[in-house]
């Protein structure tokens, strides 16, 4: 594929993904408003690529989906469909679309769960709005291929973190949060953390997911909502405290028991690893050990 767009190129993970592949055409909200239909056409037709990846979205941490439920679920699902349909109206031979282990269900018979567990029940109350905007394109992409042959597919990541991740205390996920919220702290002060440190995640490290899109765009021509997350899942509470490890500072640290959100939505790597050959996954204390001196750096700059 000679010429490939990637929508939400400004983006956290737009902006790592350039590292890897800087010959790509990286699209961002500059370029055209994917909630508006005719400019996403326009654009698209502008470039005419041989494949799209799609990467653009609203996201957010917990506080920031339960506080906005509908413009999650509105800009999501206006983005999504425009993107597909553009792709598909302008005979755009190649769709690789992210989806997010969030359209999984809240709760599965077994775990780690499977791409066949996707529609066994409702996404977790907390993310339910984001969760089905995601699972609605997962519809979408398919009905296409079956009516009209298209090669489209969809990958679901696990939690991302990572240097240059959004670190604003209002929309973050949990690790650039908890870094944060860490590194500004002075030795001796209380740190306080939602929930009870209970619940589990996967955390994937950006470089990762970007290590694997190249692959996933060349191999990963079926149905199935891939999803890629590592090995380890970790509670919130071991998080916390790898971070404070890298920290090295004396914090006490505190759960104050509100809004945990879902207890676990750990997914299988199974498939993944059988397509993706040989393909490595960062540890989580090196990954947060990376992100930890990013930021670092980021508020020495600052000062």
């Amino acid at each position: 594929m000679d010429k490939v767009i990637v929508t939400g190129g400004s983006g956290f993970l737009g902006r790592r993904l350039q590292r890897v592949r800087p010959e790509w055409i990286y699209l961002s909200s500059d370029d055209a408003d994917l909630a508006d239909r005719e400019q996403t056409i326009d654009c698209f037709r502008n470039h005419m690529p041989d494949a799209v990846i799609h990467l653009a979205g609203r996201v957010g941490g917990i506080q920031d989906n339960v506080s906005y439920p509908a413009d999650f679920f509105i800009q999501n699902a206006r983005i999504n469909m425009n993107v597909v349909d553009a792709c598909v109206d302008l005979g755009i031979p190649r769709l690789l679309a992210s989806l997010s282990t969030c359209a999984f269900p809240d709760q599965v018979n077994k775990y780690p769960f499977s791409e066949e567990n996707i529609h066994d029940g409702p996404p977790a109350g907390s993310n339910l709005s984001y969760g089905y905007s995601k699972r609605l394109m997962y519809v979408h992409i398919n009905s296409v291929r079956e009516q009209h042959g298209l090669n489209y597919s969809t990958f679901s990541p696990s939690n991302l973190y990572g240097p240059e991740d959004n670190f604003d205390p209002k929309s973050s996920h949990f690790v650039a949060a908890a870094v944060r919220k860490i590194a500004e702290a002075k030795d001796g002060d209380e740190v306080v953390f939602w929930g009870t440190g209970k619940p589990l995640r996967q955390q994937l490290y950006v470089d990762d997911l970007c290590g694997a899109i190249p692959s996933l765009l060349e191999e990963h021509n079926s149905n199935v909502p891939l999803i890629v997350a590592p090995d380890e899942n970790l509670s919130i509470d071991e998080m916390v405290r790898v971070i404070l490890e890298e920290s090295q500072k004396d914090l006490k640290v505190v759960f104050d028991g509100h809004l945990d959100g879902q207890y676990r939505k750990d997914g299988s790597n199974k498939k993944f690893k059988s397509l993706v050959n040989n393909h490595k996954f960062t540890p989580f204390k090196e990954g947060v050990s990376n992100t930890y001196k990013w930021y670092e750096k980021r508020i020495y700059n600052w000062h």
